[in-house]
C-alpha cells in the first residue's frame, strides 16, 4: 500500500484517470489519503477524512511512508479558516492555500503557516457562521471551495471546519443523523434533504433560523424553506422538493 499527502492548493479529483473525466472532488492542501491503485500517469486514492475515492495524477502530490501516515492520521485536524491564505514553501515559495486547507501535517510537506486556523470542535451556533463564509460562492460540480463548490461539499466544509465529520455525497450525509419529523423541530445547522422525482436524494442544504436555508444551487445562496421544500421568492416557485431534516449533531 501507498501512501500521500496533497502539495497543492487545490487537485482535482476524477471519475477516471483522464484530463477530461469528471470532476468528482476536490483534494485540498495538507489532505492524505491511502494510494490504492497507481498508474503511469494517475492514482487512484481513498481520502483519510471521509473515505471518497477517486483520481488525481500522479504529479500533483508527494508519497508519504506508512509512517508518516499513520502519525498524519492521528492528529486533529488543523484547517484554515480564511477564503485565501499563504503557505510558505521550503523554498520560501508563497503556495495560495483556501478555506479549510489542513494544516495539521505541515511538517511532512516541510512548509510553515502562521495565519488563522482552528482545530476541535466547535458549538453547533457555530456552523450558519461559517456558511456565510461561502455565501455567493459559484456553483460546481465535484467542488469544495469558495471558488466553486457542490451542496453536499459546501455541507461537508461547513461541518468539517467546525470539528464535524459529514460524507462526501449528499445521498451518503442523508444516512447520517436523526430523522426529524417536522420543520419546527430542527434548529440552525440542522441538515435538510431534497430528492428527485425518482425519490433519489440529490441535493441538501443548512437549515437557518426563521425557516431559511443555505445553500449551493447556482450559487451558495439563502432561500425560503417550508413543508414542501425550498421556494426561491425571485422566481416564485419551489426549486426543491423536500425530502428529510436532519439533526447530524
Amino acid at each position: 500500500m501507498r501512501y500521500g499527502i496533497c502539495q497543492l492548493s487545490i487537485v482535482p479529483m476524477r471519475a477516471e484517470p483522464s484530463d477530461p473525466s469528471e470532476l468528482v472532488n476536490q483534494v485540498l492542501y495538507g489532505e492524505h489519503f491511502k494510494v490504492v491503485e497507481q498508474r503511469k500517469k494517475w492514482s487512484r486514492i481513498k481520502l483519510s477524512h471521509d473515505k471518497y475515492e477517486g483520481w488525481i495524477d500522479n504529479k500533483q502530490y508527494i508519497e508519504i511512508s506508512e509512517e508518516e501516515y499513520a502519525f498524519a492520521k492521528a492528529q486533529p485536524a488543523t484547517l484554515t479558516t480564511d477564503p485565501v491564505q499563504f503557505i510558505t514553501t521550503e523554498h520560501n515559495q508563497l503556495l495560495t492555500v483556501v478555506l479549510g486547507a489542513a494544516i495539521e501535517n505541515i511538517s511532512l510537506l516541510k512548509d510553515t503557516f502562521d495565519g488563522h486556523s482552528i482545530t476541535g470542535k466547535s458549538n453547533k451556533s457555530q456552523l450558519i457562521e461559517t456558511a456565510l463564509l461561502y455565501l455567493k460562492s459559484p456553483y460546481l460540480w465535484g467542488g469544495r471551495t469558495p471558488f466553486g463548490i457542490d451542496c453536499s461539499g459546501f455541507t461537508q466544509m461547513v461541518y468539517r471546519l467546525n470539528g464535524y465529520s459529514l460524507k462526501r455525497d449528499a445521498s451518503q450525509q442523508a444516512t447520517q443523523g436523526e430523522a426529524l419529523s417536522f420543520i419546527e423541530e430542527s434548529e440552525p445547522g440542522d441538515l435538510a434533504f431534497f430528492d428527485n422525482d425518482e425519490g433519489v436524494i440529490t441535493h441538501v442544504g443548512i437549515i437557518m433560523e426563521d425557516n431559511y436555508i443555505i445553500h449551493a444551487h447556482g450559487e451558495v445562496r439563502v432561500d425560503r424553506l417550508d413543508h414542501s421544500g425550498i421556494y426561491n421568492v425571485h422566481k416564485r416557485t419551489h426549486t426543491h422538493k423536500l425530502r428529510v431534516i436532519k439533526k447530524v449533531i
